[in-house]
């Protein structure tokens, strides 16, 4: 009988291993080697793809770009998604409304959105250039930039996910107790020292629950940039995923791939080791 709680989670257990570590094993492994699909090649080289791959300048610059990108998408969909949860949360009229129109752009695959905003975001036919144009204002390269294109999917995605970050968010305000609000009205406190007393202290959970999630996803960008630049002008938005995708995919060079997803890997543990670092210890 003691050996029955884990033979009913033995199944599950197994289909765990299966899908996380035996990938997580089999992508460190073939990191090790020089595999090469078309010429058959398969042979041990140590750390060698590592080195070869931290010399790479279209990797580094993968990397600057999704850390670029990560950081500023991340941040500014928190902050969007805080103040957007703040206003709702007043008592405002059609708020039962409002909620629905603002998590639509969440209903939408990254897919549709990014061939959507492709479609926008044309030079010479693009709603937001012809809107520019009415105002007075120059039309702007908005994707084929090397200065702006990496913006623009910034833009996008925070478009996008936003009404994530206002919903879990919003939620964490509906559970803060409102005698606290009460009580901070009949000692006199004005709203902004309410907010950094009071809402911001209990809503650090969700906030860091929010920044964790965001990150672990902006860190993985793929679908949008894809669709969008594919990579381009001159690598501007190369990420470390569309670099792992050609490498190993158009190349055909699974050891260095293999060695890109490791280190990738890697970063998104550190990361989520920090968030995650800031709720249970702090």
């Amino acid at each position: 009988m003691k050996l029955l709680p884990f033979l009913l989670i033995l199944p599950a257990l197994t289909v765990l291993l299966f899908v996380t570590v035996y990938p997580i094993v089999s992508v460190l492994y073939y990191s090790l080697h020089s595999y090469n699909i078309i010429t058959g090649e398969f042979r041990f080289t140590g750390l060698q793809e590592y080195l070869d791959l931290l010399q790479d300048p279209v990797f580094q610059i993968s990397v600057r770009n999704t850390l670029i990108f990560s950081l500023a998408a991340t941040f500014l969909q928190t902050f969007l998604g805080l103040s957007i949860a703040v206003i709702i949360n007043q008592e405002i009229r059609g708020k039962r409304y409002l909620v629905p129109l603002i998590v639509l752009p969440n209903m939408f695959s990254a897919v549709i959105v990014s061939s959507m905003w492709k479609l926008m975001l044309e030079y010479d036919t693009g709603l937001v250039n012809h809107i520019l144009r009415a105002l007075g204002f120059q039309p702007l390269p908005w994707l084929t930039s090397i200065d702006l294109a990496l913006l623009s999917i910034v833009i996008i995605d925070t478009w996008q996910w936003t009404p994530i970050c206002f919903l879990i968010l919003y939620a964490g305000l509906q559970s803060i107790p409102k005698e606290l609000y009460e009580a901070a009205l009949v000692d006199g406190a004005p709203p902004y020292r309410t907010f950094l007393h009071i809402t911001l202290p209990l809503l650090k959970p969700y906030i860091t629950l929010v920044l964790l999630l965001r990150s672990i996803d902006t860190f993985r960008l793929f679908d949008k940039v894809y669709v969008l630049t594919g990579g381009g002008p001159a690598h501007a938005t190369e990420t470390i995923s569309l670099y792992i995708f050609k490498t190993g995919l158009v190349f055909w060079d699974i050891g260095k791939a293999s060695a890109a997803s490791f280190l990738m890997l890697i970063l998104i543990l550190a990361v989520s080791a920090f968030y995650i670092k800031k709720v249970m210890f702090e």
